[in-house]
């Protein structure tokens, strides 16, 4: 708490202080592997699927590449934020016209369970980067969701929404 009993943002503490390095790498790595699979050995686990399959394959190989183009060009735009290259105020303009988009509530349906099993891992893989990115978005922008003042302490809201950042690492 500060000198007027509000909760202190730390949001843009921890952007500052090195979270971004991990979420970064993280996720260069896996748009790095997911091209490699889908160039390579997903060229050959596709070719063996039922048409049903082999459409879902199709759909669902696009949905992951599309999402992780947009999720690289958020952490671009992130690491030169935080290199200095552009000012916070013109990434957020930037961030603005990369469009993500929707994640799909449920996934399955018909031919979904016969996807190659690394696939459906990278699939999983791309859905909790991009909500970690969303998290870290928020606490970049020091808006993460407030609870309830009647409920809330100083040191257990800060932890709840340190936890809340932290969940899906």
């Amino acid at each position: 708490m500060n000198e007027t009993g509000s909760a202190i943002a730390i949001g843009p503490r921890i952007v500052a202080a090195g979270g971004f390095g991990v979420l970064y790498r993280e996720g260069m790595a896996l748009i790095e592997d997911v091209a490699g699979y889908l160039d390579g050995e997903g060229r050959g686990d596709s070719r063996i699927l039922s048409r049903e399959a082999s459409f879902v394959y199709a759909t669902e190989s696009m949905r992951l590449t599309t999402r992780l183009m947009q999720l690289a060009s958020w952490l671009l735009l992130q690491r030169a934020v935080n290199e200095g290259e552009i000012t916070k105020e013109n990434a957020r303009s930037e961030k603005e016209k990369v469009k993500f988009s929707a994640t799909p509530s449920q996934r399955g349906g018909p031919g979904y369970d016969q996807l190659p099993e690394k696939l459906r891992d990278y699939i999983d893989k791309g859905d909790r980067l991009f909500d970690r990115v969303m998290q870290f978005d928020a606490l970049e922008r020091g808006k993460m969701s407030e609870l309830d003042p009647g409920t809330a302490n100083g040191i257990a809201d800060q932890l709840a929404r340190l936890k809340a950042a932290f969940a899906r690492a």
